[in-house]
């Protein structure tokens, strides 16, 4: 370490580390956007040291100044990091003493350790903040979507067949759902987060006489009325890295929602399909065949799916086998984390920014729709409105299925005649079931996709979404 650079655990050691222990050791490379938090740490830190009298009002005001300053250096990009600092924290430190001599005693009653853990838990708040608008944006253009398509219906698919039939709008709230849940994930996640460590110190409190509460309180670690949340075990607080992974797991399901939507996407934008066209600005061409239309921003989106779980796959082996409560590979924690929450908003942003472009092809859509085999079902449920038990009223429906099979003809154009020949149960309206409006006006259950049930549940999201 240069001449004039002191580790601030320096004290114990005769030599400095290598140059590449150095390199290999610090982090201020991916840690440094956690200053802001520091920054708000270390003031909230340094008025509760002398609302216990363990500095003075003018110390107090002389590092709240000095930091202030060096956030706004910081904010305009003129601080200059130094790796072999280690970290933002020891970084901020250095900066901090050169400028002001009370800030000595900022650390007084505190450890990196807990420090760290004070820093991630508002950073955690923060990003929890900013995904759920992001999340919320998209769930609005969604539902603008879906609101525009009041009369397109497409087949729903079980195993990639056709099933039956559902509007548009009713798929795409499915969506929706998804996407809501995420957005509640991350609530309960920064509910997770606000819960102070600071005063827990590198493993066991310290002697000091400080006022866990009234650092809580400054950095906002409140319950819905004000009261202060701090945390009970001063072990398992720097520890504890329960909230990294509910928050890479909060990601990666959101990741795979958003993979699920891609791929929906992907395949109704092939020729095979052609129900709806991306817009230019979220697709790209082919090299090579310039009549190619690529949905690469869907493509990405699955992508990311796999990124956002290989994030949380490394916390949780990151953290599986260490024994309490510090160790040194937990700095490897921040860069998964980092990346999911980098990742997740921009993946919000290209949903919600690509959503508004999609063109739906209803003469498509409808031709697609129109297969009578998708009211199959309907067809034994007329059956079972007959008196014939479910069981048999499907195996009848599957022989008249066979039957149009063989003959090559649809479903519905079959004689009243072939069908009573497979069952006497069919009547001369049976063919009337294949008419999609009667058949989706029949669904008037909860979360059914009929018409009125469709148009209770939009009107619930607008409320929702305002």
């Amino acid at each position: 370490m240069a001449k004039g650079k002191q580790a601030s655990w320096g004290g114990r050691f005769s030599a400095g580390p290598a140059a590449l222990m150095l390199e290999f050791s610090e982090s201020v490379s991916f840690d440094r956007r956690l200053a802001p938090f520091d920054i708000a740490g270390s003031k909230a830190h340094s008025a509760m040291l002398a609302h216990v009298g363990m500095i003075t009002t003018s110390e107090r005001d002389a590092i709240h100044g000095g930091l202030d300053a060096i956030l706004a250096e910081i904010a305009a990009g003129r601080f200059k990091w130094d790796t072999q600092l280690e970290d933002v924290h020891m970084n901020i430190e250095q900066a901090l003493t050169k400028r002001v001599p009370a800030a000595a005693k900022l650390h007084t009653a505190r450890s990196r350790n807990d420090q760290v853990a004070t820093d991630m838990r508002l950073f955690f708040k923060h990003a929890c903040a900013v995904l759920r608008e992001k999340i919320l944006g998209a769930e609005r253009a969604l539902l603008a979507v879906a609101v525009g398509h009041p009369d397109v219906f497409i087949p729903g698919y079980t195993h990639l067949q056709r099933a039956q039939p559902v509007p548009l709008a009713h798929h795409l709230l499915a969506w929706l759902e998804m996407l809501d849940r995420d957005r509640a994930r991350f609530a309960d996640v920064a509910a997770h987060a606000n819960w102070c460590p600071l005063g827990a110190g590198a493993i066991a409190g310290t002697t000091l006489p400080i006022d866990r509460e009234f650092t809580a309180k400054a950095l906002g670690f409140v319950d819905a009325k004000g009261r202060p949340q701090v945390t009970s075990n001063s072990m398992d607080t720097v520890a504890d890295r329960d909230v990294f992974v509910e928050f890479a797991s909060a990601a990666a399901i959101f990741g795979v929602h958003l993979s699920r939507i891609a791929e929906d996407l992907i395949l109704w934008s092939s020729a095979e399909f052609k129900f709806v066209d991306m817009a230019d600005a979220f697709s790209t061409g082919s090299s090579l065949m310039p009549q190619k239309k690529n949905p690469d921003a869907c493509e990405l989106l699955r992508g990311k799916s796999a990124r956002l779980q290989g994030n949380l796959h490394t916390l949780l082996t990151l953290t599986k086998g260490l024994p309490l409560t510090y160790n040194r590979d937990l700095q490897e924690d921040k860069p998964p984390v980092f990346d999911s929450f980098d990742q997740a908003a921009i993946c919000a942003d290209v949903l919600a920014g690509m959503l508004p472009g999609l063109k739906f092809n209803a003469a498509r859509c409808a031709a697609a729709v129109g297969d009578p085999a998708l009211l199959a079902t309907d067809l034994a449920d007329y059956l079972v409105l007959q008196g014939v038990a479910f069981r048999e009223a499907h195996h009848a429906v599957g022989a008249v299925v066979r039957l149009a099979e063989t003959r090559g003809v649809e479903l519905n154009r079959l004689s009243t005649a072939d069908v009573q020949s497979v069952h006497p149960g069919f009547g001369a309206d049976w063919a009337d079931v294949f008419d999609l409006k009667r058949a989706l006006s029949k669904r008037t259950g909860t979360g059914m996709p009929g018409p009125r049930q469709v148009a209770r549940q939009l009107a619930r999201w607008q409320k929702q979404l305002a």
